[in-house]
């Protein structure tokens, strides 16, 4: 595999090209300053989406005791933060809740193709969703998370079974997310299909899709790299509590 990202998390060359960050270095923010801003909510240079679309919040790149400040007070003493795709360290007194290595693939010739069985989720599917999610745990999906972008799913029986659809939205691209396949129909390459149709929704649009998992799940890392994605970077996935009463003083 070629122009991988080192062990150190640096980006790939060939999409740093310039001085100018890039999209996806900080792709939480990107995406609500960017074609997500109508999501946007936030105290100072710290955004997020609704708690009911996305636990997902975004720091700037130069974060300062300032921007934790107004997060502590904007989200609150006790609360969990998580952080997507994150390289920035959890200041003294806070509690880190967890801190996962992850990579962030970036499409490098992904043969995005419809999918003739594959259905358009929304609103009126979201329990069924939450039930799959529920299930398979592919990670974080909230009421309104269909909001966010196009799902798709296929059914068998009436019943969904497998789906996946879009999240974060830095200019340019459209990450894909929620893949998941009820246990009973693994095996079928439905979540596969299902990468591939959303990947060819988001081409059609002139974007490129990515995506992100855990280091750990060598499986799924090698499954999309046979489907033509390639490692941009390694991150992390880290939340952390507000310090009980870090928001109180800032008020």
């Amino acid at each position: 595999m070629t122009g991988t990202a080192s062990a150190t998390g640096t980006a790939d060359a060939t999409d740093t090209a310039d001085a100018t960050p890039h999209p996806l270095d900080n792709p939480a923010l990107a995406s609500l300053t960017g074609p997500h801003a109508h999501f946007a909510e936030g105290r100072g240079r710290v955004v997020r989406y609704p708690v009911g679309v996305s636990p997902f919040l975004a720091l700037p790149d130069d974060v300062t005791d300032a921007d934790w400040a107004d997060l502590a007070a904007f989200a609150g003493p006790g609360a969990e933060v998580p952080l997507l795709a994150s390289t920035v360290r959890i200041p003294d007194g806070w509690e880190k809740t967890f801190d996962v290595p992850g990579v962030q693939l970036v499409d490098d010739g992904v043969a995005a193709a419809p999918d003739p069985e594959a259905v358009r989720l929304g609103p009126d599917d979201v329990p069924e969703m939450l039930d799959l999610v529920g299930r398979t745990e592919p990670g974080p999906f909230a009421p309104r998370t269909v909001e966010l972008g196009t799902y798709l799913g296929i059914r068998r029986g009436g019943a969904l079974v497998a789906m996946a659809g879009e999240r974060l939205h830095p200019p340019g691209w459209t990450e894909i997310s929620a893949v998941c396949t009820d246990p009973a129909h693994r095996g079928q390459g439905l979540g596969t299909r299902l990468v591939l149709a959303v990947a060819h929704g988001i081409r059609a649009r002139g974007e490129r899709p990515f995506l992100h998992t855990a280091a750990g799940n060598t499986n799924a890392i090698r499954l999309y790299e046979s489907l033509g994605f390639r490692l941009r970077r390694t991150t992390a996935f880290r939340g952390a509590l507000v310090p009980g009463q870090a928001a109180a003083d800032e008020k």
